[in-house]
C-alpha cells in the first residue's frame, strides 16, 4: 500500500473534493495494520518446578533465563517475545517506585519471626548484604549502595541492548538473580516485570508473549496486582509441575482453582496445558520399587531399564492427571480449558547423550504449538490486512467512476439499514441485561444471606488446628487489601473472593453464554454473534461498477469495526466480570485497614470480629453496588458499540457523499481483484 499512499499523496487538484477526498484515503491508509495485540502464553508453577528451563528450551537457549537452582528471583515477571528490529538481545526493566520500595523497608511487620520476615531479609541483604534487616531505613540511606539503588529507583525503567547472547545474559542477571553470597548489589527486590526481547525468532514469537510468572507468594501488592493482570491476559496457560509431585502436590491445583475465573469468564484463556517437567530424573530400581512392577511389566522392547522406566511414567502420569481432572462436578469448568498433558525434559533436550530422544522430551511438540499459533495468528492478521487494503482501494475506485442516478437513493437506503441493524442490536442489549440482572438480584440476596457464615466457614476451613501463627496470615491478608499468598500455601487467603462467592455462582453460567472465550462456543446468546449477524448490506445488490465499489467499501469498513469492537468486547467483558469483586475490595478497604492494626493479646479474634462487623455493616449497600457497578459497566459497553457501528459507519457514507464530481487519481481495479483472490484462499 505504500505505492498507493505515494500516488495518491502526488496527486494534483487544490479544490475541496479532491483535498477532502485524499484526506479520507490517506486517513484509512494510516490505520491500516495497527491495534494489533499478541497472544500471551502465561508459565504458571512453584519455583524451582523448571519452568525458565522449560522456556529455555523451548527457546533453544539453555542459559537465557535463569533457573531456580541457581538462585533465581521469584518475585520478578519475565515476558519474552521477539525482537523484530535488529538482531540485538534486549531487556526492558521496570521498577516498583521509590515510595513502595520504602514502605517496604518501614514494615511493621519486619521484626516477628514469621514468612513476612524471611522474605524481607531476603530482599533487604540481596541489596545491601548480611545484616541490613537490622538496619533502619536512615541506616540504609548512608550505606555505599545506596545511591546506586536510588538510582534504580528514580529512573523507574533501564533498557539492555546486547549482540552477544553471554554478555547480555551477564548484564540482565543483576536484576533477576539473587547472589547467594549475600554481599548485595542484586537489583531484583525493586523489579516489577522484565521483558526480554530475542532476535532471529520470527516464525516463533512474532505474534506471541511467553511470561514466565513468579512462583506463588511473593508478598509485594504491586506485583500480585500485575500478576492477575497478566493472568487475564493470557489466551493459552501452561501449568508447570515437577513429575515426581504433579498428580498429588496441591500447588498446581491450586493455582489453577485460583486463577479458573480470571481465566475464563474474566479473561481470554482458550487452552491450558499440563506440563510435567524434569522426566529425565529417573531411578529405575526405586520407580519399580515404589509401582511395585517388574522389568518385564515395563514394555520397550530395545530401551535401556531407565528410558522405559521414564516412558513408562510418562505415561502413567498423563493417565493419572486426566483423570484427576474429571473426578468431581467442580472440574467441568477445567475440564473446558484441558487440551493436553506434556510430560517433558528440558535437561535431556539440550544433552546430545540423554537416554532420551528429542521427540521424548516432548520440547519439540510444544515447540510446535507455538508455531503453530503463530502461523494462525499471522493468517488471521494478513486477511484483516487484505481486507484494509480491499477497502481503500474501493474507496480510491469509487471517486474515479461515472456518478450513479441511484447512488443518493442506495446510501439513504444504507442509512435507513442502520437504524434497522441497530434496534435489532438494541433488542439483544435489552435481552442480556435482563438476565444479567436477574442473576446478579438473585447473587445479592444469597450474598446478604450468606456472605457472613461463608467467611467463617473459609476461615475455620484454612485454620491450623492449633491456631499457630494464622494471626500473622490474617494481618497480612488485611495489610494488602483483603488477599495474600503465602509460600507454604497452595492458594491464598483472599477474603474479596470469598465475598464474591455467590454473586458469581448465580452470574458465571450466564456471563459465559453472553461472552464465550472461544469462537467455537458462541450460541444466540453471545454478544460475539449477534455483532458477526450486524450488515447494512445484506440485501444490497449493485447494479453499476460505481454501487459495486461502493458495496465492497461498506462491507470492509463493517469487517473492520467488527473486529475492533470485538477486541474491545473482550477487554471490557474483564472489567465487567470483576466490578463485584472491584466493588467488594473497596468498601472493604476502611475494615480491613482497622484490622490490620490490632495488635497484642487477642489480636486475632479482635482482627476476625471487625472483619464479621464489617461485613454485617456493609453487606446490603455492598452487594448492591456490586450489582449497579456491574450493569453500568455493561451499559457503558452497550453505548460503545452501538455508537461506534453508527457514527463510524455513516461517517464511511458521508465520505462517498461528499464527492460532488469526478476526480482522476489511478485505476485500482487489477488491484481489487488481486484482493479478492487473496481473501479467498
Amino acid at each position: 500500500m505504500e505505492r498507493i499512499k505515494l500516488k495518491v499523496q502526488a496527486t494534483q487538484g487544490t479544490d475541496n473534493t479532491t483535498t477532502t477526498i485524499k484526506t479520507h484515503i490517506l486517513d484509512a491508509i494510516s490505520k491500516m495494520d495497527k491495534d494489533r495485540k499478541k497472544a500471551t502464553i502465561g508459565i504458571f508453577g512453584r519455583t524451582g518446578e523448571g519452568k525458565s528451563s522449560l522456556l529455555n528450551a523451548v527457546l533453544g537457549d539453555q542459559s537465557l533465563l535463569p533457573s531456580g537452582g541457581f538462585g533465581a528471583c521469584t518475585a520478578v515477571i519475565i515476558q519474552v517475545e521477539a525482537n523484530l528490529n535488529d538482531s540485538n538481545y534486549i531487556a526492558e526493566i521496570e521498577f516498583i517506585s521509590k515510595e513502595e520500595w520504602e514502605n517496604e523497608i518501614a514494615s511493621p511487620d519486619k521484626g516477628e519471626d514469621n514468612q513476612l520476615t524471611e522474605i524481607f531479609k531476603e530482599r533487604i541483604t540481596a541489596l545491601y548484604g548480611d545484616d541490613a534487616e537490622n538496619k533502619t531505613l536512615e541506616e540504609l540511606k548512608r550505606d555505599d549502595k545506596y545511591t546506586d539503588i536510588d538510582n534504580v529507583l528514580t529512573t523507574g525503567r533501564k533498557k539492555i541492548s546486547r549482540s552477544d547472547p553471554s554478555e547480555f545474559v551477564s548484564c540482565v542477571s543483576h536484576y533477576v538473580e539473587h547472589n547467594l553470597s549475600s554481599s548485595g548489589g542484586c537489583f531484583w527486590p525493586l523489579v516489577k516485570s522484565v521483558t526480554i526481547k530475542i532476535p532471529n525468532c520470527h516464525d516463533l514469537l512474532e505474534h506471541i508473549v511467553l511470561v514466565d510468572i513468579p512462583g506463588t507468594g511473593d508478598c509485594n501488592k504491586i506485583r500480585d496486582d500485575l500478576w492477575k493482570t497478566k493472568i487475564r491476559e493470557c489466551s493459552a496457560v501452561w501449568i508447570v509441575s515437577d513429575i515426581k509431585r504433579a498428580v498429588t502436590d496441591r500447588d498446581p491445583w491450586g493455582i489453577l482453582d485460583h486463577c479458573i475465573e480470571d481465566l475464563g469468564p474474566g479473561g481470554e484463556c482458550k487452552h491450558i496445558n499440563f506440563i510435567c517437567t524434569k522426566t529425565d530424573d529417573m531411578n529405575p530400581a526405586e520407580y519399580l520399587r515404589s509401582t511395585k512392577l517388574t522389568q518385564a511389566q515395563i514394555s520397550g522392547y530395545g530401551l535401556d531399564l531407565k528410558t522405559k522406566c521414564t516412558l513408562h511414567r510418562n505415561d502413567l502420569a498423563k493417565k493419572s492427571i486426566k483423570q484427576k481432572l474429571g473426578i468431581s462436578k467442580s472440574e467441568e469448568s477445567k475440564e473446558r480449558f484441558i487440551i493436553d498433558v506434556f510430560t517433558v525434559s528440558s535437561t535431556a533436550f539440550f544433552d546430545e547423550n540423554s537416554h532420551l530422544k528429542p521427540s521424548e522430551t516432548e520440547i519439540p511438540k510444544l515447540k510446535d504449538i507455538i508455531i503453530n499459533l503463530n502461523k494462525s495468528i499471522n493468517q488471521k492478521l494478513n486477511r484483516d490486512y487484505i481486507n484494509e487494503a480491499k477497502g481503500v482501494l474501493s474507496l480510491i475506485q469509487s471517486v474515479q467512476l461515472d456518478k450513479d442516478k441511484n447512488m443518493r437513493k442506495v446510501l439513504v437506503d444504507l442509512e435507513k439499514n442502520i437504524e434497522k441493524e441497530l434496534k435489532l442490536l438494541d433488542v439483544h442489549f435489552k435481552s442480556l441485561h435482563e438476565n444479567l440482572s436477574r442473576c446478579l438480584s438473585k447473587g445479592v440476596e444469597e450474598s446478604v444471606r450468606l456472605s457472613v457464615k461463608t467467611t467463617q466457614h473459609m476461615l475455620l476451613s484454612v485454620r491450623p488446628k492449633n491456631n499457630k501463627g494464622f494471626h500473622r496470615v490474617f494481618r497480612a491478608m488485611c495489610v494488602r487489601g483483603g488477599s495474600y499468598w503465602p509460600r507454604n500455601w497452595n492458594e491464598p487467603l483472599d477474603l474479596n473472593k470469598c465475598l464474591s462467592k455467590h454473586m458469581y455462582d448465580n452470574i458465571t453460567k450466564e456471563f459465559e453464554l453472553m461472552f464465550p472465550v472461544d469462537d467455537n462456543d458462541k450460541t444466540v446468546k453471545s454478544m460475539q454473534d449477534k455483532l458477526d449477524r450486524f450488515s447494512i448490506i445484506k440485501s444490497f445488490s449493485p447494479t453499476s461498477p460505481l454501487l459495486h465499489a461502493i458495496q465492497i467499501f461498506i462491507k470492509t469498513q463493517e469487517t473492520q469495526l467488527k473486529a475492533s469492537l470485538s477486541r474491545y468486547i473482550v477487554e471490557k467483558k474483564k472489567e465487567i466480570y470483576f466490578s463485584v469483586q472491584t466493588t467488594i475490595r473497596r468498601r472493604m478497604a476502611p475494615g480491613y485497614k482497622t484490622a490490620g492494626e490490632k495488635v497484642g493479646d487477642g489480636a486475632m479474634q479482635r482482627m476476625e470480629n471487625v472483619m464479621i462487623e464489617t461485613i454485617e455493616q456493609l453487606k446490603h449497600q455492598m452487594f448492591n453496588e456490586g450489582k449497579v457497578k456491574t450493569l453500568q459497566a455493561f451499559n457503558e459497553l452497550k453505548l460503545h458499540v452501538m455508537t461506534t457501528l453508527e457514527s463510524e459507519l455513516k461517517r464511511s457514507m458521508e465520505r462517498l457523499l461528499s464527492q460532488t464530481s469526478k476526480i482522476t487519481l489511478m485505476d485500482v481495479s487489477r488491484e481489487i481483484q488481486e484482493m479478492e483472490e487473496l481473501f479467498k484462499q
